[in-house]
């Protein structure tokens, strides 16, 4: 009996060394893992050594002043891409966040629905604040159903559209849009969503400007659009003249513009289309002989999201600024990419597209991915507004030939719409409202 009493105390022992073991040899597995992920292979290692990173929005002066890009900026000589990158490694994703938002209903996967009881919300004749570029029942356009197409999410609601609660969410505050005129759409839909309801004594349009300001006394808030396409300094900031041979940027500085955005407290940022209109000239703002490099569009805006990037974490995350970052408008210029054999564009298109799956060559997946990986290092406090796929659906938005863009379009031009149609901006009142809609969903 004693033999065994000592034989069953030694496998007791034998067990919790077993298990003292596997504890050890779990752990010390996942050390090494982790020391695994965190550091880099020799080869990448020896990549990234070779690699120089740019500190961003750096403000260098030369004689006293900064030198500012304009329209008659050129480049001092041409050269290859030299590699460089923009220093910002990003806060660490917040998992929590980031499964919170998952859990919740996605109310950019759902479907457009025919409703002439609430849309539209508010008429294109009452907002003294239309663009001709934007005003297509003005310039023709008889066929009206593209005004009347609500935005439903699958299996939830979006918060119903409400002026008074909107105003509310806005007074004392500033709310400005920055972009290209995709951005300045959604701009002008948010002033004729809201405008209405001010006193004609009241309220207060700017001239058209780099920035344009919409005043509403009696809540002391703004609605402003900066014009900014590139987000980045460049040769491209005048928003009238800004049609260039070559697009020249500094890819590592948004002073220039964010001295007038950092002011805002609800801000609502876009670039896309401009960086799909071929290469880009980089100005480093360092370089002091005035040569540029030059780089693939999409490349140079995986660049200037990063310097963008690295304002949003130094600046409006402390400040608490609510930032929103809207996702790429799409065009639809190839009627056979929704209906096989045909070769027109969006002209005459009266319905959307049903086909969820649909994507078209308008929208780049590669470009998406940039603002996604950028966007997660800034963890939960940038909020993306994913209009992409809800806007693909609707080929029937957009101006095509009922449009005035500085004049009115000739009757030549008017029988030509396979040259003539603007496939790229939206008709007003439609599909930029629900972009507003989103917004105020998650103001």
């Amino acid at each position: 009996m004693q033999r065994w009493n000592r034989r069953k105390t030694h496998l007791h022992l034998l067990a919790l060394l077993f298990v003292c073991f596997m504890v050890f040899t779990i752990l010390h597995n996942e050390h090494s893992i982790r020391k695994i992920q965190e550091t880099p292979d020799p080869e990448i290692r020896r990549r990234d050594a070779s690699i120089t990173f740019v500190k961003p929005n750096v403000l260098i002066t030369r004689n006293g002043a900064s030198e500012i890009l304009d329209r008659f900026s050129k480049c001092n000589g041409t050269r290859d891409y030299s590699g460089r990158k923009i220093s910002w490694s990003g806060r660490k994703p917040d998992s929590t966040n980031r499964r919170e938002r998952s859990e919740r209903c996605d109310v950019f996967s759902g479907k457009w629905v025919f409703d002439n009881t609430s849309y539209p919300l508010y008429n294109e004749s009452k907002c003294p604040y239309m663009s001709d570029q934007l005003a297509c029942h003005k310039h023709g356009r008889t066929d009206l159903r593209y005004q009347y197409w609500r935005w439903q999410p699958h299996g939830c609601n979006l918060k119903r559209w409400n002026i008074a609660e909107m105003w509310e969410k806005l007074r004392g505050k500033r709310l400005m849009f920055v972009g290209d005129s995709l951005n300045r759409g959604q701009w002008i839909s948010m002033v004729c969503l809201l405008q209405s309801v001010i006193p004609a004594d009241k309220k207060s349009m700017s001239p058209n400007a780099p920035l344009t300001i919409f005043r509403a006394e009696e809540y002391n808030a703004t609605i402003e659009f900066l014009w900014a396409p590139l987000l980045v300094e460049s040769n491209s900031d005048d928003p009238v003249n800004h049609r260039l041979d070559e697009r020249i940027i500094r890819p590592d500085s948004v002073l220039k513009h964010s001295s007038e955005w950092e002011h805002a407290d609800i801000l609502v940022f876009n670039t896309y289309l401009w960086w799909r209109q071929g290469p880009v000239k980089l100005l480093w703002n360092a370089e002091e002989n005035g040569a540029c490099e030059e780089l693939d569009g999409r490349e140079a805006m995986e660049l200037v999201m990063t310097t963008w990037a690295d304002w949003v974490a130094s600046r409006a995350i402390p400040l608490k600024k609510r930032v929103f970052f809207v996702t790429m408008s799409p065009t639809h210029l190839w009627s056979r990419e929704w209906e096989s054999g045909s070769e027109g564009n969006c002209y005459d298109e009266k319905t959307p597209i049903e086909l969820e799956s649909y994507w078209g060559s308008g929208s780049d997946q590669p470009t998406m991915r940039i603002v996604e990986n950028v966007v997660e290092k800034l963890s939960s406090e940038v909020t993306v507004l994913n209009i992409t796929q809800l806007s693909e659906y609707r080929k029937d938005g957009h101006p095509s030939i009922y449009r005035k863009f500085w004049e009115e379009l000739s009757p030549q031009q008017l029988s030509n719409p396979a040259s003539y149609s603007d496939c790229i901006h939206w008709c007003l009142p439609g599909v930029p409202d629900v972009w507003n809609e989103l917004l105020f969903h998650f103001l």
